[in-house]
């Protein structure tokens, strides 16, 4: 069956280009950079041209350029940074619709006797900068702030924000897992002191990816051991993959025009075509400021799990927003913090495309999602008219 592939915010597959330009390091050029020898030392070269491209993605120095295993490992390694080197300073500001590398590291502190101001949002999905303002203190570490949203493609405005903590003298950290090929980023003019970002979102390999440090800002090893990336990062480079994140990161600095025009334009007709052929849908996040190939809609009284198992079978890949854990249905906590209703939050489906996705890969959601949704609403006792009852939990 020919998969079609509409999940891209969780993962890619990897470019063609990227995965040429990697081959040789897990071949012919199978050395150790950190060796005395010439047959391991010939590989640091092309360490330090990675190094090189992923600086010139985001217009900053090399030497601010740390490779890491992913976006994960980025966003914990900056927090833990800020805290580390701020032993007089227990307070941190988030918002409570960030990934769960940065809520359950948040929480992880909490329970070390920090204190985290958890920023609510309103029904797209927006944080109020005042609040931001009226939530820095004097003993504030860190604000972190995701760049956008990778369930519903909300776009933050980090520019604003980090230039507002500033001001007051605070660390400010982003996760750009999933801008990183779809803005443009220039690290001379966002105030950021870190943002993370990962490899295989931008389709490179996974397990690698990078962070950037800004030059003055305050960095203690994540990682401790031996003396790879200028003591910053200890462990033998994943070289094979830091090859193909430097090309990644160079393709997806090119690619920025198509993922603006072409891949959004692919998204609006999918998003046109559901709503017009579906009743009772609604948009999830803020569409005037979104990523350009991310679409979360919700179905009222569907459950999403059954909506991606009947695509399944035609191959059609996507997400939910809400995840089945150990038999108990836990609705999309984003969504959740957006307030979305009961009735609407359960058969939530984000469909995220690349520069990889076809139109005829949209028309075939497009011909068969409306016909699933009906099937399934006939299937259920709230879609035959009855309300939920009036014990049922409402988020």
């Amino acid at each position: 069956m020919k998969v079609t592939y509409l999940d891209n915010n969780a993962t890619t597959r990897v470019a063609p280009e990227v995965m040429e330009e990697m081959l040789p390091f897990m071949d012919t050029l199978y050395g150790n950079p950190s060796s005395m020898h010439t047959f391991g030392g010939q590989v640091q070269k092309h360490l330090a041209q990675a190094r090189e491209r992923a600086a010139q993605a985001l217009d900053c120095s090399p030497e601010e350029i740390i490779f890491t295993s992913g976006g994960t490992e980025g966003d914990n390694a900056a927090i833990f940074a800020a805290v580390n080197s701020q032993p007089d300073k227990r307070h941190l500001v988030t918002t409570r619709v960030e990934h769960p590398a940065v809520l359950n590291t948040c929480k992880y502190l909490e329970g070390r006797g920090y204190e985290v101001t958890y920023l609510p949002v309103d029904g797209y999905g927006r944080v109020n900068l005042d609040q931001l303002r009226e939530s820095l203190r004097p003993d504030t570490a860190l604000v972190s702030v995701m760049y956008a949203n990778n369930e519903t493609g909300n776009i933050y405005p980090v520019q604003a924000m980090a230039e507002m903590v500033k001001e007051r003298g605070v660390l400010f950290h982003t996760d750009a897992v999933q801008v990183i090929g779809k803005l443009d980023l220039s690290m001379q003019k966002l105030p950021v002191d870190y943002l993370a970002l990962s490899g295989h979102k931008i389709h490179a390999p996974k397990g690698v990816g990078a962070m950037f440090v800004r030059k003055k800002a305050p960095f203690r090893p994540f990682i401790l051991g031996g003396h790879q990336e200028n003591g910053r990062r200890a462990g033998t480079e994943n070289t094979a993959g830091i090859v193909g994140l430097g090309r990644a990161m160079q393709l997806a600095a090119m690619d920025i025009a198509e993922e603006n025009t072409r891949v959004a334009a692919l998204r609006d007709r999918l998003e046109q075509g559901l709503t017009r052929e579906v009743e009772q849908t609604r948009i999830n996040g803020d569409r005037e400021s979104r990523l350009p190939n991310t679409l979360n809609i919700s179905f009222k009284y569907v459950e999403g799990e059954a909506i991606l198992l009947m695509l399944d079978t035609l191959g059609v890949c996507a997400s939910s927003g809400s995840a089945c854990t150990s038999g108990n249905l836990e609705p999309s906590s984003v969504l959740r913090a957006m307030g979305v209703p009961f009735t609407h939050v359960h058969g939530s489906i984000r469909f995220s495309l690349s520069r990889y996705t076809t139109q005829e890969e949209v028309d075939l959601v497009l011909d068969h999602l409306p016909g699933i949704i009906n099937k399934l609403r006939d299937m259920s006792p709230f879609g035959q008219g009855r309300e939920p009852a009036a014990s049922a939990p409402r988020y």
